[in-house]
């Protein structure tokens, strides 16, 4: 159970890695349009690789846990990317986060200590 919630815990992390990136690359990037230096800010925007890169590991951790743990015990463990976008929304993107979405996550991670028991 260790080991599935070590993989767990790192494929949430992944991912709330690659929307961070995602997010800080959207706010360089200038208004759509078709033109070359639309696209040109497109392929040389690092953040958008960077959170290609971070998605893809989510996504191959995702592989590997859903092919060698139950479903129903995986898929809930996802909801800890909830946890780290959260805290990414504080110290990455300065938000503040009022006592009711705590509280929503707090219900979300109880909820899964609940479904592994």
């Amino acid at each position: 159970m260790l080991k599935l919630l070590t993989l767990s815990l790192s494929q949430c992390a992944c991912l709330a890695m690659g929307q961070v990136f995602l997010k800080l690359a959207m706010v360089k990037m200038p208004k759509f349009e078709f033109s070359l230096s639309f696209f040109t800010a497109l392929l040389t925007n690092w953040n958008l690789l960077f959170s290609g890169l971070s998605m893809g590991a989510a996504s191959l951790l995702w592989f590997y846990i859903i092919k060698h743990y139950e479903f129903s015990i995986a898929y809930p463990l996802i909801s800890f990317s909830y946890v780290f976008g959260m805290l990414a929304a504080i110290f990455v993107f300065h938000e503040s986060v009022p006592v009711t979405r705590w509280m929503g996550l707090t219900l979300i991670v109880l909820g899964t200590f609940f479904l592994l028991k």
